[in-house]
């Protein structure tokens, strides 16, 4: 079964081509020996299936799922800022290498920011990686933000916002999105870990955030779409989906992603974005009375926090 699998997407991969002369030339073997293991009167060494499944890019472990179980990735730990910052290199090159183009589309359910918006050399975008590592790491990393210190900067993050907003992009938020850095500001700035004055700095950068995609939602483009659901407690789930593969990104812990491209499962998570969508409100296409109320509900809740302050 397994064998011909392997064969069934080969064919689909050369197209018009000979599949014995490929298979031959591949594994340097005679046309004969190749016409064997085609009709499948010989079987394929281990050696010989990886050698096939590297040269065609197949995922051999596609071939072990069933209808309750399916073949999953997760991303790499992160323990030092050093992860982090490989974690944005790596996650360009993964988008890439899943094809993802202009004509992908996007659903993001945003229980925080995208952190595609936070990963900047801002001073929130700064902010955002001292969390993050406090978060992530061990006992000993709580020290002064203002003495945090980020030897380089991720090269690739530009790309990977750049990216983000060139494809197709729908994201579902409700009035807890911006609660966590507003939580996360509030209790650094408490225990005197974060200052006031830095912590006003990184309000206003929320402050203009929030702004900046108010505006991209006034703009009413087809590539960027926002709605507001009143009740669904979102889980920074990612669905990328485009007419050659689709890839489903779920959250294990602050910063850890387990990967998907098993058809049925994205085709669920699909269906069950489109049904939020269906429950939400739109912020792009509906009228400005909702889209303000939204925005300014979460432009009052940083004002509040800056009065507290």
């Amino acid at each position: 079964m397994y064998q011909e699998l392997l064969l069934k997407e080969i064919r689909r991969k050369i197209g018009e081509k000979s599949l014995n002369d490929e298979i031959a030339n591949i594994l340097n073997i005679s046309y004969d020996a190749a016409h064997r293991r085609t009709s499948q009167k010989a079987k394929f060494s281990l050696e010989e299936a990886v050698i096939l499944a590297s040269y065609y890019q197949i995922s051999l472990d596609e071939f072990l799922k069933t209808d309750h179980q399916i073949i999953a990735k997760k991303t790499k730990p992160i323990r030092t800022i050093a992860d982090l910052l490989n974690y944005f290199d790596d996650a360009l090159q993964l988008l890439q290498s899943y094809k993802i183009n202009q004509n992908t589309d996007v659903y993001y359910s945003a229980k925080d920011i995208p952190f595609f918006y936070t990963i900047s050399n801002s001073v929130l975008s700064k902010f955002k990686l001292f969390v993050w590592m406090n978060l992530l790491n061990q006992k000993d990393f709580l020290t002064p933000f203002e003495e945090f210190k980020i030897e380089r900067h991720s090269d690739k993050t530009e790309e990977l916002t750049t990216l983000y907003e060139n494809l197709n992009v729908t994201e579902i938020w409700n009035n807890t999105t911006i609660s966590s850095i507003l939580n996360q500001i509030s209790f650094y700035t408490e225990i005197r870990i974060l200052t006031k004055e830095t912590a006003h700095l990184i309000l206003e950068e929320l402050r203009d955030l929030i702004k900046n995609i108010e505006q991209k939602a006034e703009n009413e483009s087809k590539k960027f779409q926002i709605y507001a659901h009143d009740i669904l407690i979102l889980n920074n789930s990612i669905l990328f989906k485009n007419e050659e593969k689709s890839s489903l990104f779920v959250p294990f812990n602050m910063f850890g992603y387990i990967s998907t491209d098993d058809k049925n499962t994205c085709d669920d998570a699909f269906n069950f974005f489109q049904h939020q969508i269906k429950n939400s409100t739109s912020l792009s296409f509906s009228g400005q009375r909702d889209r303000k109320k939204f925005f300014n509900e979460m432009l009052e809740s940083v004002e509040n926090l800056q009065k507290k302050l």
